[in-house]
């Protein structure tokens, strides 16, 4: 049901420059619809983009406000959560198993604060 996801940003070059080397080796192709807007692509799967606010105002980050990236294991879990912390990202919980459902995942905020986290789930 989802098609995209945007996250706000209050400096599109930094936001663009960090999320296009955090997706590197991911498959996705950058898109750049317009000067205030860049999403990120995979064929079948719902875009994610970062954007400055339409309204003019600063964004911020919503309270209680995640995105979940899924991949496909746990080696590009840990790929991802490292480079997020070496492109300027803040750790929000290394990555490691959440609870008892296979869930594996690390938590991290981009340089404009937003939350996320890169997650798989055991295969069974």
């Amino acid at each position: 049901m989802i098609g995209y996801i945007t996250l706000g940003t209050n400096d599109l070059e930094r936001a663009t420059a960090f999320y296009d080397a955090l997706f590197v080796d991911q498959g996705v192709k950058r898109l750049q619809p317009n000067d205030r807007i860049r999403l990120w692509a995979r064929q079948g799967a719902p875009m994610f983009g970062v954007a400055v606010p339409w309204d003019g105002a600063p964004a911020t980050v919503g309270n209680g406000t995640m995105i979940a990236l899924g991949v496909d294991d746990k080696a590009t879990v840990d790929t991802i959560y490292q480079r997020a912390m070496s492109l300027g990202g803040a750790d929000e919980g290394a990555p490691g198993p959440r609870g008892t459902t296979g869930f594996y995942g690390g938590y991290f905020r981009d340089p404009d604060g937003n939350k996320l986290v890169v997650f798989c789930r055991a295969k069974t």
